[in-house]
């Protein structure tokens, strides 16, 4: 991790959007947005990515489909930090990169994610929206890691270069 914040870029060049989060997420979670639910005050509901019911008419069936990354980040206006998990139908905001910003993003504890090296490629779990190890049947490889890792014995974040949606 570099910094103590999910945005490394400096200044951010994306896209900045308040939400209503569902669910119980930590900051660096890749998050889509609800179907058929109304926003409240023009504030739409969001869950992690993959999590939704619909979710295979929502094109995510699989870990690493392709879809529109957005990361949820920290309440730092509440004295919240990226380690501080949000709790349902709590207030947050959620960042859409663009490619080559660099971010913290909270890897899942996985066998077969435990270790990282600089430019290694990682897609978006399916069901998590945690970063995993990125497999040849995946569309994308929205994720490439800055920094070398040791294995894991927790979720955790890493310095990441967004790619696009499409990946490297």
């Amino acid at each position: 991790m570099k910094g103590t914040r999910i945005i490394v870029s400096s200044p951010p060049r994306g896209v900045f959007e308040d939400v209503i989060v569902v669910g119980t997420p930590k900051p660096g979670t890749v998050m889509e947005i609800v179907p058929a639910v109304e926003p409240v005050g023009g504030v739409f509901r969001y869950a992690v990515y993959g999590t939704q019911a619909a979710s295979g008419g929502l094109y995510v069936s699989a870990d690493g489909d392709r879809k529109c990354i957005a990361v949820l980040l920290e309440k730092d206006d509440e004295g919240q930090t990226y380690n501080d998990a949000y709790v349902t139908l709590q207030r947050g905001r959620i960042y859409f990169p663009i490619a080559g910003e660099q971010l913290n993003m909270l890897f899942a504890n996985l066998s077969g994610t435990d270790s990282t090296a600089i430019g290694d490629e990682f897609m978006v779990d399916d069901g998590t929206g945690k970063l995993i190890d990125a497999d040849s049947d995946a569309e994308a490889h929205p994720f490439t890691c800055l920094e070398t890792g040791t294995a894991m014995s927790a979720d955790e974040w890493r310095w990441c270069r967004f790619n696009g949606e499409g990946g490297a």
